[in-house]
């Protein structure tokens, strides 16, 4: 079952959603260090995530799932223009995670979070989103970790929803033609809530990577989309031998 959209919005508004979506984002960057020129999808509850980069990449758009709901995104205050002079609107939208209403290969990125672990159709939402990345397009998928202490505690959303140990995402991907290239996780300390242990979250964040990395909050599975080439078709007439009855004797017959 999907979290609605308010209740992720009003937890990414608190200051342990900041720190969250801080950290998470830290490790997009150091996969994903420039998106000039390119196209991003955000791909269920993607606006904290794609605030960093929605000024850098050409177009960027987040679709939230429909039994998620949707919200506005960004939210300006007045009459603000992009790097291209042009007025600054909506780039949220609805729909199902299924039926995504976007180009075939137009995607260059795509960014997933808040919603694998939700979704009761996830072959049909991970062929969606091989359908619209370009040829050598990349996705990211954030998902909450199996081991780690943040899908055992509801003071996140992901203590929410079904947790994943990276092999099985690693299988869940390669299974529908998304090769998985590179990995990382995030969130090394449990969601504290209190203002000096959410310090400590954010300062020791490398030294959790370092000495208890299998107990991250997030994993973080970078895929490529790969396109195979189809299988050629044999046009020649094979030679099939079957037995018939001549008379009392049997001989073998070119068909």
């Amino acid at each position: 079952m999907y979290q609605d959209v308010v209740d992720l919005s009003a937890y990414y508004a608190t200051p342990l959603g900041k720190i969250t979506a801080r950290l998470i984002r830290n490790k997009i960057r150091a996969l994903w260090p420039s998106l000039k020129g390119m196209d991003l999808l955000g791909l269920g509850y993607a606006p904290p995530i794609l605030e960093t980069f929605k000024d850098e990449a050409d177009h960027t758009i987040a679709i939230m799932p429909t039994l998620q709901g949707v919200m506005r995104w960004p939210r300006y205050k007045g009459h603000e223009k992009d790097r291209y002079g042009r007025y600054l609107g909506n780039l949220s939208t609805l729909a199902r995670e299924t039926d995504l209403p976007i180009k075939d290969a137009s995607m260059d990125r795509v960014i997933l979070i808040h919603c694998l672990e939700h979704t009761d159709h996830s072959k049909y939402m991970l062929r969606e989103v091989w359908r619209t990345l370009t040829p050598g397009g990349r996705v990211i998928i954030i998902v909450p970790s199996r081991l780690g202490p943040w899908c055992r505690s509801e003071a996140s959303p992901f203590g929410h929803g079904k947790p994943f140990s990276s092999a099985q995402i690693k299988k869940m991907l390669s299974n529908n033609m998304l090769s998985p290239t590179r990995w990382t996780s995030a969130l090394f300390l449990p969601p504290f809530s209190n203002r000096t242990m959410l310090t400590a979250l954010a300062t020791l964040e490398s030294t959790g990577e370092r000495w208890w990395s299998k107990f991250a909050g997030v994993l973080i599975i970078e895929a490529e989309k790969q396109i195979y080439a189809p299988t050629p078709l044999n046009t020649e007439k094979k030679l099939v031998t079957k037995p018939i009855i001549v008379g009392t004797q049997m001989r073998e017959h070119n068909d």
